[in-house]
């Protein structure tokens, strides 16, 4: 079985990111992208941005001591979130539900939301697999598709200090 980790991103992991959030097959799927994935130059800048951010805690996946992916929370109106996109060779196979796993359990926060395009049902499967409660559906403009699609919100509570509150709306990163 292989291992999956997470470790921090450090600057030789860019490149490579990079590559993986420009995939247009990824991109379609993720939706929720930035406006231009080719435009290396926002990229960059939206990396140095998160990765000194207090509010957002960003970790490279690795499988294997490979990077396949990132995943992320941030904080956006008062509510955490969490993020993740992982490399197209490694879709199905459990990388992301395992990497998801071991990403929450360094979240004390509760309760953490998620957002997929509705019709991205692996991404919709790995967050209630781990536990995420579907809490509504907007329709949100989808770089990705270059439309307004159906979104759907997910919410997952436990034994944290913060207090429930609504989902929050409004642009989300990407990572």
């Amino acid at each position: 079985m292989a291992e999956v980790a997470l470790r921090p991103i450090d600057d030789s992991n860019l490149d490579a990111l990079f590559e993986q959030m420009r995939d247009p097959e990824s991109v379609r799927m993720a939706a929720f992208t930035t406006e231009n994935p080719d435009d290396r130059t926002a990229f960059d800048r939206h990396m140095a941005k998160v990765r000194t951010s207090p509010e957002v805690t960003t970790r490279a996946i690795t499988v294997d001591r490979r990077l396949v992916g990132s995943i992320a929370s941030f904080v956006m109106e008062g509510d955490t979130e969490v993020t993740y996109w992982i490399d197209r060779l490694f879709w199905g196979q459990g990388i992301a539900s395992r990497a998801l796993a071991l990403f929450l359990e360094s979240v004390p926060v509760r309760p953490v939301f998620a957002r997929a395009a509705s019709d991205n049902r692996g991404s919709l499967k790995v967050l209630q697999k781990a536990g995420f409660a579907v809490i509504g559906t907007e329709t949100s403009f989808a770089n990705g598709r270059n439309a307004e699609i159906e979104e759907t919100i997910l919410r997952l509570d436990g034994h944290a200090n913060a207090a429930p509150s609504d989902a929050s709306s409004g642009e989300r990163p990407t990572y």
